[in-house]
């Protein structure tokens, strides 16, 4: 049953980026997907996503615990059909997030994970991936900004979103959550604002 549940999800944007391919968001079937996410976010490079020691049956409950949500969402972007990263989307007001900062109306966090390179890394590969996720969050009439908040010792991820527009804020510290169906540790992150009419 679980292809005739990945084809029952149909995706929610899909964007030609120049240079990159087609890029498509389909929300994640937990069931169907949980082998490939718990592939991408138990490699060491993933570490600073925090699910390095989790097992694939843990990966499936985190994901079907957004599932249910209407506030949080979970994504696969697919390039030309490809699985390539996983992205989320959550009101910010409605998130650990909140105890952070002081939220604005239509603030919309989010997480990105690219996943494995193959062969050498594209250039522009990122950043096309980037403005494809910023152009699907900006099209809900409720987003005036999007929040992003990378772990504190990720330069990487802090540099490109740089290069993507985001403005940096300040380094915070998002609390522990210990719940039934999901625990996420305390985490230093940096914040970073994307402003769409600053780009």
């Amino acid at each position: 049953m679980t292809g005739n549940s990945a084809s029952a999800r149909r995706p929610v944007h899909s964007q030609r980026v120049e240079g990159l391919g087609t890029i498509t968001l389909t929300p994640v079937d937990p069931a169907a997907d949980a082998a490939l996410i718990h592939s991408w976010v138990t490699e060491e490079r993933a570490r600073f996503w925090g699910m390095g020691e989790a097992s694939r049956e843990l990966v499936r409950e985190i994901y079907e615990d957004v599932d249910r949500r209407t506030t949080h969402h979970a994504f696969l972007a697919r390039r030309d059909g490809e699985p390539v990263a996983l992205f989320q989307t959550y009101d910010c007001a409605e998130d650990r997030i909140s105890e952070c900062y002081e939220v604005q109306p239509g603030d919309t966090g989010v997480h990105l994970l690219i996943g494995p390179a193959r062969g050498v890394a594209e250039r522009g590969f990122s950043s096309g991936l980037i403005g494809a996720f910023l152009s699907y969050v900006l099209s809900a009439a409720s987003t005036r900004r999007v929040v992003a908040e990378p772990d504190a010792r990720n330069e990487k991820a802090i540099a490109r979103l740089v290069r993507c527009g985001f403005e940096l804020g300040p380094e915070i510290e998002l609390p522990e959550i210990d719940l039934p169906e999901v625990h996420l540790p305390a985490k230093k992150a940096r914040l970073a604002f994307f402003r769409p009419e600053a780009n």
